[in-house]
Order: C-alpha cells, then sequence, then structure tokens
C-alpha cells in the first residue's frame, strides 16, 4: 500500500499545552479527535500519562515506568472532537502547574483484526501509518494483525497488566532489521539483543498485515492470558519519518533530513552510554532553538538549556539540525534512531514540481 503525501500534519498529529486547575479541564485546540494521548507535567516531576482509545478512557500507562495498567477515575475522562478532558489526577492537572499532551489520529473506532494467528483489537489510520493493536496473549509464536496495510517501521509495546515489572519494548525495523533486538522506553540503556538479553523473546518480522512474535521465555511480550497494546507506524510521506543517524560532537551539528518541518521529534542514542529518550516540539519551542525537552523514560522536569552539551537544534524546512555537542543528541560517532512528525511538507503533493517552476522563471 502506498501512501499520498499528507500536506498538513496537525491533522493526524498535534501538540498543545495547557494550565492545571485541579478540577475537571476539558482541553481543545487538537484539531480532531484524538486515539491516542501522551501527557507529562512540564512544571512539575510527575508520571507520564498515556491513554488510548483501544484501553478505553481512565486506563493510563506510564513510559517511565514498567507498572500495569492502572484505572484512574480522575485520569483522562473524555476523549472529545476537538481534544480531551482530564479530572483531577495531580500528574494530569494540578492547579497551576503546566502540562504538554502529545496527540495522534487514529481510527476513531476499532475493528477486530484477525489476519495474524492472534486476534487482535485494531484503531487503524491508513492515512497517516498510525495504529493501536490491543491482543491477548497466547504463550507461543504467533502473529498480530496491526491493521497499516504497509509495514511499520516502528513498534512500542507494553504488557498492561499482572507482570508488573514488565518493560516497554521498541523495536525499530529501518535500523536493526527483523532480528528481535529492542530498546526498552523506560530506561536509558542501549538496544538489547533478543538471544542474550530478553530470553529469546522479541518481535521477528514485519509485513504489510502482520508483526510476528517469537515468544521465548519472557512475559513481556506475549504471556498466556496478559492483555498487550502496541502502538504502530509506518513512513508517510510529507508527514512521519523514522530513522537513524550518527552525530558528529560539533555544535555545527548532524543534519537530519525528514522531508518536512518537524512539529514534534522524539530520538534515542542506541548505543550503550546511558542517554535519554527525548521529546522536543513545536509547541513549547515556537522557534529555533529548540531547547525545551522532556524524557520519555523520566518523570523529571522540562529540562531548559542552550549550552553546546544540551540537546538542542533547529527545526527546518526539510529536517532538524543539531546544535549541540553532547552525548545525549549528537555524540561523536554516536548512533541514534528517532521518530518525527511534521508541521508542513518540504514539498506538498500540490507542488509545480522544481523543473516546472525553473521553466516558469525563465520564459
Amino acid at each position: 500500500m502506498a501512501f499520498a503525501t499528507i500536506d498538513k500534519g496537525s491533522k493526524y498529529f498535534n501538540t498543545i499545552t495547557y494550565t492545571g486547575t485541579g478540577a475537571s479541564l476539558a482541553n481543545t485546540g487538537v484539531g480532531f479527535q484524538p486515539d491516542w494521548v501522551w501527557i507529562k507535567g512540564r512544571s512539575g516531576a510527575t508520571d507520564h500519562g498515556l491513554y488510548d482509545a483501544v484501553r478505553g478512557v481512565q486506563k493510563d500507562l506510564v513510559s517511565n515506568s514498567t507498572a500495569a495498567e492502572t484505572t484512574q477515575t480522575t485520569g483522562l475522562t473524555a476523549f472529545g472532537s476537538d481534544g480531551f478532558t482530564v479530572g483531577a489526577l495531580a500528574k494530569l492537572n494540578t492547579s497551576a502547574a503546566t502540562y504538554v499532551a502529545w496527540n495522534w489520529l487514529g481510527a476513531n473506532t476499532t475493528v477486530s483484526n484477525t489476519s495474524g494467528s492472534i486476534t487482535s483489537t485494531v484503531s487503524a489510520n491508513t492515512t497517516s501509518g498510525f495504529s493501536i493493536v490491543s491482543w491477548t496473549g497466547t504463550g507461543a509464536n504467533g502473529t498480530v494483525g496491526h491493521g497499516l496495510g504497509t509495514t511499520p517501521a516502528i513498534i512500542i509495546t507494553k504488557a498492561r497488566s499482572a507482570f508488573g515489572s514488565d518493560a516497554w519494548y521498541v523495536v525499530h525495523q529501518k535500523s536493526w532489521g527483523n532480528d528481535g533486538n529492542g530498546l526498552v522506553l523506560n530506561n536509558t540503556a542501549g538496544i538489547y539483543n533478543r538471544v542474550t538479553d530478553l530470553a529469546g523473546t522479541g518481535i521477528t518480522a514485519w509485513s504489510s498485515s502482520t508483526f510476528t512474535i517469537n515468544q521465548g521465555s519472557a512475559s513481556f511480550l506475549n504471556n498466556t492470558s496478559i492483555p498487550y497494546i502496541a502502538y504502530c507506524f509506518a513512513e508517510v510521506k510529507g508527514y512521519s519519518k523514522f530513522g537513524s543517524y550518527t552525530g558528529n560532537g560539533s555544535t555545527d551539528g548532524t543534519f537530519v533530513y525528514t522531508g518536512f518541518k518537524p512539529a514534534f521529534v522524539m530520538w534515542k542514542c542506541t548505543d550503550n552510554i546511558g542517554e535519554n529518550w527525548c521529546m522536543l516540539d513545536n509547541k513549547r519551542d515556537t522557534f529555533n532553538l529548540s531547547i525545551r525537552r522532556i524524557s520519555a523514560e523520566s518523570s523529571a522536569v522540562e529540562a531548559v538549556g542552550g549550552g553546546s552539551g544540551t540537546a538542542i537544534f533547529d527545526m527546518l524546512s526539510n529536517g532538524f539540525k543539531h546544535r549541540g555537542s553532547g552525548s545525549v543528541s549528537n555524540g561523536s560517532g554516536n548512533n541514534y534512531i528517532y521518530m518525527a512528525f511534521a508541521d508542513s511538507p518540504f514539498v506538498s503533493s500540490k507542488a509545480i514540481p522544481t523543473t516546472a517552476r525553473w521553466f516558469a522563471k525563465t520564459i
């Protein structure tokens, strides 16, 4: 399945910021009804809160923890047509505290997917290449349908219950292929080897309809009777990019081409040097430099800085350019993966081809 170019990324992904009230608060301005909302306190050292429409409102996961899903009756209480409502849960809505929320559009509905040997429940947006997938573990090797119609580039998974010590598992097909090796979202370690570090467990194949689980002897992916959730992404021209780069250790740093002006970038060093999962966006920094960093694996407050060793970069019309020399984002010879979503494409699907523009200028 070939995706068309998306000319307005904010129709499918958008960031909003808000200030807590300590009482029920409807947040609007997203521009669509989100199916996945990821919230983090900026001014307070609080846990992340991840909610999605497949698991349902009030069902809270924490990216900086191995904890199982909890029901938070005063957490995210509703998905609205232009945003979401939060209750008085302190980590989402303390009076006068500041927050950021990243929002993705799924299908605004769910379907049963029987493409794989394990039946899944899926909310898939085949235009933007994003799906939310839930399934119940079988304790054996199997395949799970993701609903995208094209091969995912990155999959993020988490056990929802019982095995509260089970880590988040992240595989990045474009960077290290179908070997099941992966990163852990809730820590700063480098790539884990499926065979030697993950007890043989991992996602070992990807197709346009399913991903394949090699269960091994670990419980974080497909343990018997345990519910799981996965967030799957495929690249869409002008909207999303998932790839890797090598740092150069300079304030005239590595340039990463995405083909669009980024609205959001998350990245991680894959070498085992203990660096953060970092997130920058265009709503906390509305102009360059981008310096307001939140770490997915940490409850820490938003980091703000502009020194040469800080993770900072310019968001440009066709990618991002590092301006910091530190190993968290641009260490010399260090390897990184990233996921990026667009503010606007470098060249839209309606643009006049380059040769036509040149001809128009010279006749």
